[in-house]
């Protein structure tokens, strides 16, 4: 995998290097033009496409309403969409393509994180804003190496805060001093909370009795899940997507495993409740984004657009984060006084208490949002509001 990873982005490095040349920072499009050209780069088919089309439909609403509006700086936003087909190598190559042949300002995407980190490394090398509205893994802004991505930033919290939000929920609000933990061996998204979850739970008083893996693609789990039920665990943590966590909710379930399941945002997709069934998702809850259930006249506002759009379909957090990651964007580029990628990339950096449907937004150093978490529970096929976390 490492001398895949090595090979593709020396290869996109070096056209990124010919298409950055030795100039600045960009304008994109040019001065003249009547429109502002962003490109969306998501999972609209492949393994998580519910990911990249639940947030294609928020960032429509958002640009529909933005352009209603006159634009941004008297501009239509115009968007350019790529299917990266859930695969990196994709994303990597609808990189390549938004940044040399449509000449877009910024990309938005992808929906997970190892599809946002094949696109850093162009977005870097070319100045373009990489702004991804749910890519959770730390090293999405910041690489391996330490060093600061320079133009990518985020919508989402990263993967730690939500370990952190999970762990604490199960040791101090359910008050169960004992878990296992069964993550995605191949996924970064779902190791790094892992790895968040167990050192917050273990400072909190409580034991990790199990750590089991699959591989993103298995079906059949009843093997690992029987090996983790001998342990007798109170909770157990499933940090992954929605493909796999369906089936291995319904196979724990039908095992006679009746304790809590715990995940976050990955969980996070109606096919769920088709893969593991509503009653099997009974006492399982998720750390996300926010809720559709929230009062806030603002967010109210928002489901009542979503749901006369999509015929009465309620929002979910994918929705809200492309919704947000518009305005997010928007909001940048006014303050930046157009689309000069340095500004932007400069006004993304000084964003500060920008309220928005998923929370009050102000940007850190490492281009992470300090916002809140909710923990939803999963009652009867449906997600409950359970509690808000704030940072």
């Amino acid at each position: 995998m490492k001398k895949k990873w090595a090979k593709m982005f020396m290869a996109s490095t070096l056209l990124a290097g010919v298409l950055a040349g030795c100039s600045g920072a960009k304008e994109s499009s040019g001065s003249e033009s009547k429109t502002i050209k962003i490109g969306v780069n998501l999972e609209l088919s492949g393994g998580v496409a519910s990911y990249g089309e639940s947030l294609e439909n928020g960032i429509d609403i958002a640009v529909d309403e933005i352009n209603k509006k006159g634009g941004v700086k008297g501009k239509k936003l115009e968007l350019v969409k790529v299917d990266n087909k859930s695969e990196a190598a994709e994303a990597t190559n609808g990189a390549i393509k938004l940044t040399s042949q449509d000449k877009v300002t910024a990309i938005i995407g992808a929906a997970t994180s190892g599809d946002t980190v094949a696109q850093a490394q162009i977005a870097n090398d070319t100045k373009t804003i990489l702004l991804t509205p749910s890519g959770t893994s730390p090293n999405v802004t910041v690489g391996d190496n330490g060093k600061l991505n320079e133009y990518v930033f985020r919508t989402s919290f990263i993967d730690p805060f939500q370990g952190i939000v999970a762990a604490n929920f199960a040791a101090k609000e359910l008050k169960l001093n004992n878990a296992a933990i069964f993550a995605d061996s191949a996924s970064d998204y779902a190791k790094g909370l892992a790895a968040s979850f167990k050192e917050t739970y273990e400072k909190a008083g409580g034991k990790v009795v199990a750590e089991e893996a699959y591989v993103a693609k298995d079906t059949d789990f009843r093997a690992t899940l029987t090996r983790i039920k001998a342990k007798n665990p109170a909770f157990i943590f499933i940090p992954g997507y929605y493909e796999e966590v369906g089936l291995i909710v319904k196979q724990a379930r039908e095992l006679g495993i009746t304790v809590p399941l715990m995940g976050a945002d990955g969980w996070d997709s109606p096919k769920l409740v088709e893969l593991a069934g509503a009653d099997a998702l009974n006492n399982t809850f998720i750390t996300n984004h926010y809720t559709s259930e929230d009062p806030d006249k603002n967010i109210q506002k928002f489901v009542t657009t979503y749901k006369e759009k999509f015929n009465g379909e309620s929002p979910n957090a994918f929705n809200a984060l492309g919704y947000d990651t518009v305005y997010l964007l928007a909001d940048a580029i006014e303050r930046a006084g157009g689309t000069d990628t340095a500004k932007i990339k400069d006004a993304l950096e000084k964003t500060k208490d920008l309220s928005r449907i998923t929370g009050t937004i102000t940007i850190d150093k490492n281009h992470n949002p300090i916002k809140s978490a909710t923990v939803l529970e999963y009652k009867d096929g449906k997600q409950v509001f359970n509690t808000k976390v704030n940072p």
